[in-house]
């Protein structure tokens, strides 16, 4: 009985050690990280970096603080380390398509095809990039939608960045009667081009007669302005076509289709 008691208390003893090395070392980790990302942020690395490595430093010392609390209890590390590699070969097999999402995460901070803040189309959404984490990237979508894609499909998949460059061109199709004068046509779309503030002059305005349509006489109108202004100059452009052409007189018409009646001139 005394050897009993003995060894409960040794063992009481050890296993309230490891407890408390558990709920410390637990508390240091989360400590540790936010104060390794808030250092991240400061010194001004990359957002998509910060929430990507914030998680896996923390995942893999709390890793490293479960092996010293088995190291604690008794267990011995060769065997426990054997175990571990088998148990995360098991999990491997079971989480292939996690662990692909994670290495397209790695993927994606290296290569950086896109960054946080973006505005990028894939796997057939759209959306501003706001966060890049470990197995997921988190897009807000215009209408306010959140929407979390996979890593692997946006490493391995085509992808639209808008963000990319400085400016941007819109590309607009005018359709005008057969009847209307092209020269005059040009004449506003030009007009409309030199006077806009938003629209850039190099590259200059293109205006050309691009399309003799079913219904209409079809004008390419493309012109170059600042990326962020691309969606305020799209719809301001055509509402200032629309008026200048009703102002004057150009036809934007319907379609049309012309039905010749042939009869049978022997009934």
């Amino acid at each position: 009985m005394e050897q009993i008691t003995e060894l409960f208390v040794a063992y009481a003893s050890r296993a309230l050690l490891a407890l408390i090395v558990l709920w410390l070392g637990w508390n240091v980790i989360r400590r540790f990280t936010r104060w390794v990302t808030k250092r991240m942020a400061q010194a001004g690395v990359d957002p998509g970096l910060q929430s990507f490595s914030g998680p896996l430093i923390r995942v893999g010392l709390q890793i490293l603080l479960a092996i010293s609390v088995a190291s604690m209890l008794g267990a011995e590390m060769t065997s426990f380390i054997a175990v571990i590699g088998a148990a995360g070969f098991a999990v491997g097999l079971a989480l292939q398509g996690s662990l692909s999402n994670f290495a397209g995460g790695v993927l994606i901070l290296l290569l950086k095809p896109f960054r946080v803040g973006d505005y990028i189309e894939a796997a057939g959404y759209g959306g501003t990039v706001k966060e890049i984490q470990v197995f997921y990237t988190i897009l807000n979508t215009p209408d306010n939608r959140k929407i979390i894609v996979p890593n692997a499909q946006l490493s391995n998949n085509s992808m639209v960045n808008y963000s990319v460059y400085d400016t941007r061109r819109i590309d607009f199709k005018f359709g005008v009667g057969y009847g209307d004068d092209a020269g005059k046509v040009k004449e506003i779309l030009r007009r409309i081009a030199a006077e806009h503030p938003l629209i850039h002059q190099d590259p200059a305005p293109m205006v050309v007669l691009g399309e003799h349509g079913d219904s209409a006489v079809v004008f390419y109108f493309r012109v170059w302005c600042n990326a962020s202004d691309y969606w305020t100059l799209y719809f301001e452009l055509l509402e200032s076509v629309k008026e200048a052409f009703d102002e004057a007189g150009i036809n934007i018409p319907y379609p049309q289709m012309d039905v010749h009646m042939i009869t049978d001139s022997t009934q």
